[in-house]
């Protein structure tokens, strides 16, 4: 069992910069794979980053390439995302999930691949 806890979404002009916290518990936070997933109001849920246990392997939706940053802090059992640049279309629900990996350097990016998943956090980004 593994639980997912996001925080610091909130409130943030175009333009600006916010920093989202996952907090692990349950399992060795070393043996998982993290990413990150939003879903906005009538839209279906889509990947926004991936990054391997290892941290050696990342990978990002083409939206948000050179705006936002997935990294990993195994020491904190926490996995983070830097936004940077933000615009209105990111407003969304943030959500962080977990798999375990067997291979360090693993990548996943679809939501079917993992088996744990936070409540969420809310981002929004006026105009």
């Amino acid at each position: 069992q593994v639980q997912l806890v996001e925080s610091g979404g909130g409130l943030v002009q175009a333009g600006g910069s916010l920093r989202l916290s996952c907090a692990a518990s349950g399992r060795t936070f070393s043996g998982l794979a993290m990413g990150w997933f939003r879903q906005a109001p009538g839209k279906e849920r889509e990947f926004v980053a991936a990054i391997s246990r290892s941290s050696g392997s990342s990978y990002y939706a083409d939206s948000v390439k050179g705006r936002l940053t997935i990294s990993r802090d195994n020491a904190k059992n926490a996995v983070y995302l830097q936004m940077n640049n933000l615009k209105p279309e990111d407003t969304a629900v943030y959500y962080c999930a977990a798999v375990s990996a067997s291979f360090s350097g693993r990548l996943y990016y679809t939501d079917y691949e993992y088996h744990y998943w936070g409540q969420g956090t809310q981002v929004t980004v006026s105009s």
